[in-house]
């Protein structure tokens, strides 16, 4: 397969022949979207072309299409809009892909009403875009490149970073867990995991380049290996998802390690020890509550109920002091009375979350829970409004634990506020910004000390 993608590379860029073609990518959705949109973007690169922040001044367009939220398509089809006006007096390149082209309702409903897209490419496909494009640059040919089945893992893929002291690396892809309102599983396939040595690899190659920041990736990260298939022998002594994280943070130059997004279900007490003992894994652990509702989670498919959830907060906090969790909950599923929300109310005020990541349910066509009756929207959005509110009730008291602590930060750029000002964050995903005391560039890992505690941010002096 690489030899063909190569083949393919090379024929587009003796096309282009050093003219000054431009790529313009518009990315949807999570962190794994983004890290398929380096690739795409590693792929042009190879092939001629140039990135712009400017759709109207591309050659290429690519949307790198989400599924999980209706706005997502209400979105993309707006864009598609701007785009048919730029192609009526422009000779452009217009292509979708991405879980929202593994639908086949979307395929069509795109063929239909925007015949004047070039190509469409699924989440199992995405290696096959130089063939793709040569067949739309020069057979002009109108290409759809999705497959139902699961894809293979393509390994060496060209990959163009968009940070260059921070990175995300995809350890496994795909979901088995058929949650009741979520389309992933159906779009991305059922879950396969990288061999651990090609993850290793990419890691130890991005410390080589300066990197100090990776973020572990998987649509359920901790099942990493777990899955029925996983090919175990290859994987040698690393065959969980607790030894990956170990072998990772001996990478001399990795300076801090994420990952997202973990499963409840699947936080095992060697997980929690790996966290406990490494000082390189970040202390803020994403940890999917969707309902606090027992009898909600049941019907959502989530395999815990609030109970459950609780007890494993306690455990980590136990073993980890300095432990402080993220979450995403799910708002208004259908059935959810008032006091099933309550529940959830409670579990917020129980763990004291860092981060929610809150959404209002919307039905995905294909998915158990859209056959439900569903909840007005005027009640979706009070009760939405009241977890915002008391989420928001906590930011400053969570805020002022940070105060006169010193905190280890990378440098990630200027602040957006105050060009004078440097910005990081905390191992536990707190933005601060600190003025620059000496020769401090982005990239370096310095210590600071929390001096301000702000609503959305904190205040720093730096100390070494």
């Amino acid at each position: 397969m690489k030899e063909k993608q190569e083949e393919f590379i090379k024929m587009v860029k003796a096309k282009i022949d050093g003219r000054n073609l431009q790529y313009y990518i518009l990315t949807m959705g999570c962190q794994l979207n983004e890290n398929d949109s380096e690739k795409i973007s590693g792929m042009l690169t190879e092939m001629g072309y140039t990135e712009t922040q400017k759709f109207e001044d591309a050659d290429i367009v690519i949307f790198n299409t989400c599924c999980v939220r209706e706005n997502a398509e209400e979105r993309l089809f707006g864009k598609i809009g701007e785009i048919k006006k730029i192609k009526e007096h422009k000779d452009l390149i217009v292509a979708i892909g991405g879980c929202m082209m593994q639908e086949k309702n979307m395929v069509s409903k795109i063929r239909k009403s925007y015949p004047f897209v070039d190509v469409i490419f699924g989440t199992h496909t995405m290696q096959n875009l130089p063939e793709d494009i040569y067949k739309a640059l020069i057979e002009h040919e109108k290409v759809k490149d999705v497959i139902d089945v699961d894809g293979e893992i393509h390994e060496d893929i060209p990959i163009r970073r968009n940070d260059k002291f921070r990175a995300s690396v995809t350890i496994m892809y795909g979901c088995n867990n058929f949650c009741t309102y979520c389309i992933v599983p159906y779009v991305r396939g059922r879950e396969r995991s990288r061999n651990p040595q090609n993850i290793l690899k990419e890691v130890q190659d991005l410390a080589n380049d300066g990197y100090k920041e990776i973020t572990l990736l998987g649509q359920n990260v901790n099942s990493y290996m777990a899955h029925q298939g996983a090919d175990l022998e290859s994987a040698g002594e690393i065959n969980s998802f607790a030894k990956l994280l170990d072998a990772v943070c001996k990478i001399d130059g990795i300076e801090r390690v994420r990952f997202i997004s973990p499963h409840p279900k699947n936080f095992t007490d060697d997980v929690i020890e790996s966290i406990a003992k490494n000082d390189k894994i970040a202390k803020i652990i994403h940890l999917p509550l969707q309902s606090g509702n027992s009898k909600v989670l049941k019907e959502m498919n989530r395999v815990y109920n609030k109970e459950q959830y609780l007890e494993l907060v306690r455990k980590m906090k136990d073993k980890i002091p300095n432990i402080v969790f993220s979450t995403d909950i799910i708002v208004g599923f259908p059935g959810e009375t008032d006091e099933e929300f309550e529940d959830t109310l409670d579990v917020v005020r129980k763990v004291n979350f860092e981060q929610i990541f809150m959404f209002i349910y919307s039905p995905r066509e294909g998915t158990p829970a859209a056959k439900l009756e569903q909840i007005p929207e005027e009640i979706k959005h009070k009760r939405f409004d009241k977890l915002k509110e008391l989420y928001e009730s906590k930011v400053d008291e969570n805020n002022d634990k940070y105060l006169h602590t010193q905190q280890k930060i990378l440098i990630e750029g200027l602040s957006k506020n105050n060009d004078k000002m440097l910005t990081g964050r905390t191992d536990t995903n707190k933005v601060v910004i600190f003025e620059p005391e000496t020769n401090e560039k982005i990239g370096d890992m310095v210590t600071v000390e929390i001096i301000e505690a702000h609503k959305w941010y904190l205040k720093g002096k730096i100390i070494h």
